[in-house]
């Protein structure tokens, strides 16, 4: 049985860090491509940024130069460095397990404080 869980959110105030963690079962996690993603009130869910296989990052023009993917394959585990918070990064942001089939986890809430 699959499961990616998330972790780390919370509240804090503007210009302050949080890093978020999901660990994945039930896959093979190096295969996989590993992305956050998030959510506000009344918004779609947009893509903060992804890590492949090989490493290879993206990130959404919005968190460039303030976010940091990572991941570490031997405990199944993908991080997301969040610095330089801003309230507009207030949302519930999602991990996703991707090689062919999509695996979500429940979500993990920032809130980012004026």
């Amino acid at each position: 049985q699959v499961q990616v869980v998330e972790s780390g959110g919370g509240l804090v105030q503007a210009g302050g860090s949080l890093r978020l963690s999901c660990k994945a079962s039930g896959i093979i996690f190096n295969f996989h491509t590993m992305g956050w993603f998030r959510q506000a009130p009344g918004n779609r869910r947009e893509l903060v940024a992804f890590i492949t296989s090989g490493l290879t990052t993206t990130y959404a023009d919005s968190v460039k130069g303030r976010f940091t993917i990572s991941r570490d394959n031997p405990t199944n585990t993908v991080y997301l460095q969040m610095n330089s918070l801003k309230p507009e990064d207030t949302a519930v942001y999602y991990c996703q397990a991707r090689w062919g089939n999509e695996y979500w986890g429940q979500g993990t809430q920032v809130i980012v404080s004026s």
